[in-house]
């Protein structure tokens, strides 16, 4: 639905419904943290500013801006039959469960394993610290960029 509606604030809505589907899978697999990170970051934060932005941008209510006819709907079939029988593909694959005689650890300490990963120096802490420096980088540019002269 996301690609397919006219109207823009209801691609918006239906992203929202997409990403709402992400979470229930991430707490379908006992991922708690992922999923609240889910909600709050991306239908919280990302999906509402694309609503606004749509909407403090674009005249969305008027039927004259609505997108005209797509010339390249032949290639988005063919790419959709495409993806779409590689995920039969793996769907149908029968893939191993692991070591024999192990049971999968899905202990409810994920989100304390993860922080601890996060920042422990032999795993994750630089590519976790130099991230955050990107994205500080990338914040402090949007505030130059969109201020007035």
């Amino acid at each position: 639905m996301v690609v397919t509606q006219r109207n823009l604030v209801r691609a918006a809505g239906a992203l929202i419904l997409s990403l709402f589907g992400v979470a229930g899978l991430y707490v379908l697999l006992e991922a708690g943290f992922l999923a609240a990170v889910q909600i709050l970051v991306y239908i919280g934060a990302i999906a509402i500013l694309i609503i606004f932005a749509v909407m403090l941008t674009r005249q969305v209510t008027e039927k004259e801006g609505a997108a005209g006819f797509n010339s390249q709907w032949a290639w988005a079939l063919g790419a959709t039959v495409v993806v779409l029988a590689l995920f039969i593909y793996v769907i149908n694959t029968a893939w191993p469960l692991g070591m024999a005689g192990s049971a999968p650890t899905l202990a409810g300490d994920s989100t304390k394993r993860l922080g601890a990963a996060l920042l422990s120096p032999e795993q994750y802490v630089l590519p976790f610290e130099i991230a955050s420096v990107l994205l500080l980088g990338a914040m402090v540019g949007a505030i130059v960029i969109a201020r007035e002269k």
